[in-house]
């Protein structure tokens, strides 16, 4: 395959066959194109788009470049994929619940993507939690556990795992038919019947406008469906960060919170809304309103916090963090308060400068072979809605390096936006598609 005339057909607006673009992600897979080739090629994309066809072929090709998982059809196991956030921890929180009503959970999560957290870095900051698994182990935790969080593998959707990487430090990210792809290809791999997008929109979001996260949201629906598999979609908001903590650690504790019952709110609404969508699209729930009710009890009964602690033990972790989260996560040592330049009420804290200053701080990657420092976080100390005081504390980052911090403080620039009447109270869920 000649490289440079793949790369040039598509920069050019042409179209690959599927049997191209199948030898593409093999050549890929075997280090026959360069990273910088591959790059070419992402923002080639990036402009000039896939077609119907092409994204079809591609997200195939992705998913199968390794094993794909097998689970019986009769578990009717079912996974979710956020498109990214904030302080978005809905998965640790969702997969436990819907696992502790009787719906297997089979899940492949990726790592943080530009300014937004990845589940893995996050459930990585448990110590011991191990995310790699081989085919056979991770089906066997899916029939023994009831569910399971996994990473892209040298048997499990490996190139796509390439592409993710590269895609964070190119500027590509933010392409629909690449988001499409990625995702799809590992729902696909990871053997569920069935999938549920939350697909944020706003400042902290890839799709900036409420419209653009519709259209991204039809995409996946169809791409899914296109491909074999039942799928649903919420659009939700990500102009605020999500809940009280931002970074890895924080975030699992803020999830342990919330699975005992204590969490913010719009991280127990959210994650209600998705666990029980999954109900229904897995067959184990009649109605939107059915599934609500399984999954808020399984919250207030706890056993979506043992599942938790079981989920969280089976992969290696230390299960006393469903009991102690402060005791177990650790946090960076060192804090520093951004606070409210005028009186008034808090109208929202920009979700993309909360992202971007955490990612400077070492909670993201910068470039792709970056260490994860799992401890920095920002802490929202004021929700939107709130009143403040000239001079009072809004945010508070916790950071253990002073030269990260200084970074980050320019990028929390006019982060606050203070109005002079009380603003309404946001919707988290904006809308479904199905």
């Amino acid at each position: 395959m000649n490289p440079l005339v793949f790369i040039e057909t598509k920069r050019d607006g042409g179209c690959h066959t599927p049997e191209e673009l199948r030898q593409f992600v093999l050549a890929c897979r075997k280090g026959e194109f360069r990273d910088y080739q591959i790059a070419a090629w992402l923002m080639a994309v990036y402009f000039q788009g896939l077609s119907p066809e092409e994204l079809r072929a591609f997200t195939e090709a992705l998913a199968e470049s390794g094993h794909m998982v097998r689970l019986p059809e009769e578990l009717h196991a079912v996974d979710k994929h956020s498109t990214g956030g904030v302080g978005d921890k809905g998965t640790l929180v969702v997969v436990p619940l819907v696992a502790a009503c009787g719906v297997p959970v089979s899940k492949l999560s990726g790592r943080g993507l530009d300014f937004t957290g990845g589940t893995l870095d996050k459930l990585e900051s448990i110590p011991g939690f191990r995310s790699g698994f081989s085919l056979e182990e991770l089906q066997e935790l899916v029939r023994t556990v009831g569910c399971a969080v996994a990473g892209h593998s040298l048997e499990i959707a490996p190139a796509e795992g390439l592409f993710y990487a590269l895609r964070d430090v190119t500027g590509t990210v933010p392409s629909l038919p690449l988001i499409a792809s990625s995702i799809v290809s590992k729902k696909l791999a990871g053997g569920a019947s069935g999938f549920v997008f939350d697909v944020k929109c706003g400042s902290g979001a890839f799709m900036r406008t409420r419209e653009d996260a519709r259209n991204l949201a039809r995409l996946l629906v169809d791409l899914s469906r296109d491909l074999g598999r039942k799928a649903k979609a919420l659009v939700t908001d990500m102009d605020v960060p999500l809940g009280r903590w931002i970074g890895n650690a924080a975030e699992v504790l803020e999830a342990v919170h919330t699975l005992q019952g204590r969490g913010p709110k719009d991280t127990e609404e959210l994650s209600l809304a998705l666990a029980g969508a999954m109900l229904v699209l897995a067959g184990a729930a009649s109605s939107r309103e059915e599934g609500l009710r399984r999954v808020e009890k399984a919250l207030r009964s706890g056993e979506g916090l043992e599942m938790f602690r079981r989920f969280v033990a089976a992969q290696g972790g230390t299960p006393g963090v469903a009991d102690d989260p402060e005791g177990v996560l650790a946090l960076a040592p060192s804090r520093w308060d951004l606070v409210a330049p005028e009186t008034g009420w808090l109208d929202r804290i920009d979700a993309r400068k909360v992202g971007v200053a955490m990612r400077l701080l070492g909670g993201g990657r910068l470039h792709k072979d970056d260490a994860i420092h799992p401890g920095v976080a920002a802490e929202v100390l004021v929700r939107p809605g709130g009143a403040v005081e000239a001079g009072s504390p809004v945010l508070r980052l916790h950071y253990d390096d002073e030269a990260r911090l200084a970074e980050a403080k320019d990028a929390l620039r006019d982060a606050l936006v203070i109005v002079q009447e009380q603003p309404p109270r946001r919707s988290v869920v904006l809308e479904a598609v199905d």
